[in-house]
């Protein structure tokens, strides 16, 4: 028997439960002959049912076990705002639940975590201790050694242009892509701020002590954050195709201009800002390295950058957006994590550039240097 929602628009279908591949899941789950007595829906939410909102359709299975009848509950999570809106949103759950349901006294036992095949078959992942990705090889150097050549005091190329010019209009090409869900803008914005790998979690991962940076200064940055996260929800038309984590260590450039990206982060939906913002930060981050301020050939990649982006967008709105992304950027860099032996005053200069970015109503890129002052 059939038991399934229909697909929205644009959506695949749920999986198709029927008896057949409902057995084959269990036999090789119990490794047992096992009879499929009977599949049925339970718990279907009525109008007049206070909660309105669950998880999702649960499916009481009916079994025979070598002669025993026993019953089990097969749930899914219902894809959708919350935090649910992809798989692997809601394979966190499923596999959490797993392990945690069973360590609690009194709590109803979890039989297995699985999953459905695309053919509509079911398979158990329950002895998956780790998880992990098989990617392919790919050779190439990484952005990053072009920016410490500029650093230390390498000459502008007509390379470093067209490389840095080839970024740009990468991000110009895969920011045309108009997003599906209004609701994935506002989960990004929500998540820059408040997810662990991003602003909050930056900011809980500084020591108590390092180079005079005070824990009411980074209170302060967190609650400029959390006004731009108020600021930013009207502005869900932004939604767009982003990498999200466009750095120079993700960018392996091969013959002349030519590139591939790696570690695409949190999602394939955002605002371009973050791009934008992710990468031409670097040219600020290796040029005060280097001086103390924004200048000589990385200003000129800089400033090269967003201008030939906004001439080739026309995205009059980025700059209005821009702060919490540019102010995320900066928190990582001047992170005694990730950047442990950055001179102080490169520190502290990049925490200025953040505080006052924040509090500016548009980002002017032509004022780096005041921002820093």
């Amino acid at each position: 028997m059939p038991l399934v929602k229909k697909a929205e628009p644009g959506k695949k279908a749920e999986p198709r439960l029927n008896d057949r591949n409902v057995r084959a899941y269990l036999a090789s789950r119990f490794g047992s002959h096992v009879r499929v007595l009977g599949l049925t829906v339970l718990g279907q939410v009525g109008t007049a049912d206070v909660k309105g909102y669950g998880y999702g359709i649960p499916v009481k299975v009916d079994y025979e076990l070598d002669g025993q009848r026993c019953s089990a509950v097969l749930e899914t999570v219902t894809p959708g705002g919350f935090g649910h809106e992809h798989m692997a949103d809601r394979a966190q759950i499923l596999l959490w639940s797993h392990a945690a349901f069973n360590v609690l006294p009194e709590h109803v036992r979890s039989l297995d975590v699985g999953g459905f095949r695309r053919d509509g078959t079911l398979t158990s992942v329950r002895d998956v201790e780790e998880f992990f990705i098989l990617n392919e090889y790919v050779t190439g150097e990484g952005y990053y050694r072009d920016l410490e050549r500029l650093r230390d005091g390498g000459d502008l190329r007509d390379l470093d242009v067209a490389r840095a010019d080839a970024l740009c209009d990468y991000l110009v090409r895969i920011h045309q892509v108009r997003g599906p869900d209004p609701a994935l803008y506002v989960r990004r914005v929500r998540e820059l701020v408040g997810h662990n790998e991003c602003i909050m979690g930056i900011l809980d991962s500084y020591p108590p002590k390092v180079d005079a940076v005070t824990a009411s200064q980074l209170e302060a940055i967190e609650h400029g954050c959390v006004e731009w996260r108020w600021r930013l929800k009207g502005y869900t038309h932004r939604l767009r195709q982003v990498h999200g984590d466009f750095h120079p260590w993700n960018l392996l450039f091969q013959d002349g201009a030519r590139f591939v990206v790696l570690d695409r982060s949190r999602g394939e939906w955002g605002d371009p800002a973050d791009d934008v913002a992710c990468l031409t930060m670097n040219y600020v981050f290796f040029s005060l390295q280097r001086s103390g301020r924004l200048e000589g050939s990385l200003e000129t990649l800089f400033s090269r950058f967003w201008q030939r982006y906004l001439d080739a967008t026309g995205d009059e709105e980025l700059r209005a957006v821009a702060a919490p992304f540019l102010a995320f950027r900066a928190l990582v860099m001047a992170s005694p994590v990730w950047y442990p032996r950055l001179p102080g005053t490169v520190r502290s200069t990049l925490l200025a550039f953040v505080r006052t970015v924040l509090h500016e109503p548009a980002f002017d890129p032509a004022r780096v240097n005041e921002y820093c002052g």
